[in-house]
């Protein structure tokens, strides 16, 4: 299962975040972005759980991170 991860990150806080996004075990890109949000993490897990777990525990508490918005990638 693959998700993409958009982050609304606190002023002068962004490098510090995608350098954290990017140690975390199932993100496999992370990047600054122009736009509404300020970073987006691509994240690749076994389902739907382990995305929920990443997303709580992992992105959500890093320092920084305001706000994020999951959308989970469909293949059709």
């Amino acid at each position: 299962m693959k998700a993409y991860i958009m982050i609304k990150v606190r002023t002068g806080e962004l490098k510090d975040v995608v350098h954290q996004l990017r140690k975390i075990n199932g993100v496999i890109e992370a990047h600054m972005t122009f736009g509404p949000y300020d970073a987006i993490a691509v994240v690749e897990t076994i389902d739907l759980a382990k995305l929920g777990s990443i997303t709580a525990l992992e992105i959500q508490p890093i320092p920084g991170v305001e706000q994020t918005l999951t959308c989970l990638a469909v293949d059709v």
